[in-house]
């Protein structure tokens, strides 16, 4: 009776120890969503307010639209006035010298260690995010989980152990946190610094008269150009006028950082768009296609071959062109139609890539075993052929995804796609090829780095994705397909 008393009394320790854990670990999440709770709800809100005010309307002014448009400004100017940890008016970096000391800044210090320190506090709270998931997993695959191994361990662990897919993993992380939270990292705002300008106002010292003075924005970015070899502004210097630019100035005289940070965040949403809905695209016919063979994987061929023979550069100039000045092109300066061009006219890449081991997973004996069974067939390929398929969709995501981030780039160098002054980053490649071979090579040289950095950052993922999903996986095989999917 002692021993039944005592196993019991052990079983709800342990029950209790686990509630306290979890309690504790959810605890910490919902505390780190609520230091920039305000932050996200201003980021969700301004997007939903900018798509749905741009809709046609035959009456703007009473239409449920407008009503639905004015709520979620109103939202946003909400969002806006929570408090956040990281935001720019906790740690300040726009202050100015008066003679003795800094005035405006972060406990008094230089902009350029303000900045430096607002940057290390948005890094360390999204390593602290990344910790917190880590704890979780590794808690649930020790404490709570019944099984005490799955397929998918021995996926994590190759990962772990594939360096050059952690690099990848790196580079992407540090990518998704500036495109995340780009309007804290730069040291100036997009709307400051390049939308209006002549709006706003700054103090600075001035040696001549041994003074503090004011002057627009605009005006300060007049003078404090890179153009060429005599008027220039390097990376981690200041200006005349006591601004710190991490990577300088641009021809404009606007901070690059800043605009490289906002246009970040322009090229992760649009790619994320446009890989969803290739995934969901060539998921479900490759699904489909398997399932039932014969005519229906032929006609998906044949659209397949339909939709690849179109050229896509001339299909996106035409359609960027077209729908210019309609409503849907005005989505997110034109991101959203870039978005569904890629995806409309990429799956098919994708689409073949999954579609030989849909092939091979349709044929196997649980199959037979669950179409004998009466399931239907959706449930067929949702539960028992999808979750074999869902690593080369993330293989082949995450290596489109680096080709996207081209594209938009590339497009923007040509003047398509992205509507100015919306920060791109081939924009800025655009705007500084006239001074590559003089003192003002930063202004190509750092976004065009950026890029290839990040590209490669993305295949690096996805090979080391591959090779945690598939071992064996041949190498030309892989790089065959990879060069379709991007």
């Amino acid at each position: 009776m002692s021993d039944a008393m005592s196993r019991r009394e052990r079983v709800v320790g342990l029950t209790s120890n686990l509630d306290t854990t979890l309690s504790a670990w959810f605890a910490v999440g919902v505390v780190l969503f609520l230091l920039q709770a305000g932050a996200v709800g201003t980021f969700f809100t301004g997007l939903i307010a900018d798509f749905v005010g741009i809709l046609p309307t035959a009456d703007a002014s009473g239409s449920l639209l407008a009503s639905v448009t004015e709520l979620f400004e109103s939202l946003q100017r909400q969002s806006r006035s929570v408090p956040t940890l990281l935001s720019r008016d906790v740690v300040p970096n726009g202050g100015y010298w008066n003679g003795e000391e800094w005035v405006g800044t972060f406990l008094g210090l230089s902009p350029a260690v303000s900045w430096a320190i607002r940057v290390g506090l948005v890094y360390l709270y999204s390593l602290t995010w990344v910790a917190w998931a880590v704890f979780g997993y590794r808690y649930y695959r020790r404490e709570i989980r019944v099984a005490d191994w799955t397929p998918r361990d021995d996926m994590i662990d190759r990962f772990l152990s594939h360096k050059w897919g952690l690099f990848g993993a790196a580079i992407v992380f540090f990518f998704v946190v500036m495109a995340v939270f780009a309007p804290t990292l730069g040291p100036t705002t997009v709307e400051q610094n390049m939308r209006n300008s002549y709006a706003f106002e700054i103090s600075y010292w001035n040696d001549q008269t041994q003074t503090v003075e004011q002057i627009l924005v605009g005006e300060a970015n007049l003078n404090s150009q890179s153009r060429g070899d005599l008027s220039r502004v390097m990376p981690m210097t200041y200006d005349e006028y006591g601004r710190f630019h991490p990577f300088g100035t641009m021809p404009n005289g606007r901070d690059l950082f800043t605009f490289i940070a906002a246009g970040s965040r322009i090229s992760l949403v649009i790619g994320l768009l446009s890989v969803g809905v290739s995934a969901l695209l060539a998921v479900s016919l490759a699904l489909v296609a398997a399932y039932y063979k014969g005519r229906v994987d032929l006609g998906t061929v044949l659209i397949s071959d339909g939709v690849m023979a179109m050229p896509q550069l001339l299909l996106l100039i035409l359609l960027t062109t077209v729908l210019s000045e309609s409503w849907v092109g005005n989505v997110y300066s034109g991101g959203f139609v870039l978005a569904l061009i890629f995806a409309f006219t990429g799956w098919t890449y994708m689409w073949r890539s999954i579609r030989g081991p849909a092939l091979q997973v349709s044929e196997r004996a649980w199959i037979d075993a669950a179409r004998s069974f009466g399931q239907r067939p959706r449930t067929i390929m949702r539960k028992h052929m999808l979750p074999y398929i869902i690593g080369y969709v993330l293989v082949y995501g995450s290596m489109t995804l680096g080709g996207a981030i081209i594209a938009i780039s590339g497009l923007s160098f040509l003047g398509l796609g992205i509507a100015p002054p919306t920060p791109e980053w081939g924009r800025a490649i655009n705007l500084g090829q006239d001074y590559v071979d003089t003192g003002s090579w930063h202004i190509s040289l750092i976004p065009g780095a950026l890029i290839t950095l990040v590209v490669t950052g993305f295949n690096a993922l996805g090979d080391g994705i591959r090779d945690a999903v598939d071992p064996q996986s041949d190498s030309e095989s892989a790089a065959a397909g990879r060069g379709g999917g991007a």
